[in-house]
């Protein structure tokens, strides 16, 4: 299989933000040099909260002050509240916009988020250092911040420089590394909807990306109780494969590599600014998670079925002409506002007329034993994936994040109407399967039943 060394090095050929990565046991030891050679003569200015400061962002900031390199004063945030929110923009746009510095954000995801975007604001470039293998939008473009008390998507550069040291991120609370595997699993059932999404002539799989995100991604996922326990080794392994997705993302331009289905649930779940009862954000790998086993289990479900037996005809006679769906949409999002706009959109997107309906769904009917085939081969079974997500401490039951079966249901019969992006579900849905699939997710005996 192919090294972490060479794959990284193979991705910055195709990046179009980050030209330089250092990663690997003791890697912060050198981040002096490693600025030096990214930010020649430039001033530094490490950006931290308490609990980073303490971890990684001291050791940093002494170790560039003790190579000469000029440093600003550290910005760190103090608000035991901190997460990506327009405020905490306002205030590190204000703290670095003072002095001419480059960046170093010292953290996990809100960290990375806040300096990025403050860093494409005042037209800098940026370093990042990450503390914990908690997500894949290290080495991403885009940052996601709550603004109006709604979770978006910024569009900014990816770090121009990325510094991970395993050893530090296997320190980190456990919590954070079962994130960052919650969102790297999710690559599975992703890759299936993109399979999925190229043969029904959607959207085709660029190789490229693919490469960085699959190959290698199921030895990433191999050791879920050693990450649990603190392994260097397992941990590294769970940081390339969350690194080398935010750079396949990086350079398509597009999430489409490490997002399906079950980044749905997530963005669904963002807009209702979802929290455990002490007020506490639920992470996004931990959503992302919930979301992979209703994914995981909607592929299974629709692979088990023949499409070749289907009436297309009925299929289509059932479809709503655009006026009806849109009346549907407003009774089905009466009160949620916010979803309703955004499922106004994304659906408009993607809709199709009873023809090209009935054009799409004899393509796939056609092609249907060989796309079974490739989707199987693709998918981790539903009960492998909840038992990895128990083993590496990660939430494995819908209540463990604070949604009761209930609600989602609730965000199950929204799904299809939330993005664009073309994948299982739709399929399901334009067969007239999501009726069968609803039941056997929450219907007597099925994987959630709502008693």
């Amino acid at each position: 299989m192919e090294s972490l060394e060479k794959k990284a090095a193979r991705a910055l050929e195709r990046t179009t933000d980050t030209r330089e990565l250092s990663i690997g046991s003791g890697a912060v030891a050198g981040v002096a040099s490693f600025f030096g050679k990214c930010f020649p003569s430039c001033r530094a200015t490490v950006v931290a909260d308490l609990n980073t400061w303490k971890v990684a962002g001291k050791e940093v900031d002494e170790r560039l002050r003790s190579a000469g390199v000029p440093c600003s004063e550290p910005f760190i945030f103090e608000d035991s509240d901190l997460y990506a929110e327009w405020r905490f923009v306002e205030m590190l746009r204000e703290g670095l916009s003072k002095v001419d510095t480059v960046a170093v954000a010292v953290g996990s995801g809100v960290i990375n988020d806040l300096t990025k975007y403050v860093s494409h604001l005042l037209g800098r470039r940026y370093m990042c250092v990450g503390t914990a293998a908690s997500m894949d939008g290290f080495t991403s473009y885009g940052a996601s911040i709550t603004k109006d008390g709604n979770k978006q998507t910024f569009d900014c550069p990816a770090p121009y420089a990325f510094l991970m040291d395993p050893v530090i991120a296997a320190k980190a609370p456990g919590e954070m590394a079962a994130s960052g595997y919650a969102d790297l699993i999710a690559k599975i059932p992703a890759g299936a909807d993109w399979i999925i999404a190229e043969a029904a002539g959607k959207e085709k799989v660029d190789p490229f990306s693919w490469s960085l995100v699959q190959d290698g991604l199921r030895e990433s996922l191999s050791a879920p109780a050693e990450v649990a326990a603190g392994s260097v080794e397992k941990t590294e392994l769970l940081c390339g494969g969350l690194l080398m997705s935010g750079f396949a993302m990086q350079a398509l331009q597009s999430s489409r590599p490490a997002s399906g289905t079950e980044h749905q649930f997530s963005h669904c779940w963002d807009m209702e600014n979802l929290s455990y009862p002490d007020g506490r954000h639920v992470s996004h790998g931990f959503k992302v998670g919930i979301g992979t086993l209703i994914s995981t289990a909607a592929i299974e479900f629709l692979l088990e079925k023949d499409l070749r037996t289907i009436d297309i005809e009925e299929c289509a006679a059932g479809w709503p002409e655009w006026e009806v769906l849109e009346k549907g949409l407003r009774t089905l999002f009466k009160g949620k506002p916010g979803h309703l706009a955004r499922a106004l959109k994304e659906t408009a997107g993607k809709y199709v007329t009873r023809e090209q309906l009935k054009e799409e769904l004899a393509h796939l009917q056609q092609i249907w034993p060989e796309l079974r085939d490739k989707a199987a081969s693709q998918i981790m079974p539903f009960d492998q994936v909840r038992e990895s997500l128990k083993l590496v401490g990660a939430p494995y039951e819908p209540e463990m994040i604070c949604v009761s079966r209930e609600h989602l249901r609730e965000s199950f019969n929204f799904i299809p109407y939330m993005r664009s992006r073309y994948t299982a579900i739709d399929v399901i849905h334009r067969f007239g399967l999501l009726p069968e699939l609803e039941e056997r997710l929450f219907g007597k005996g099925g994987r959630w039943e709502i008693i």
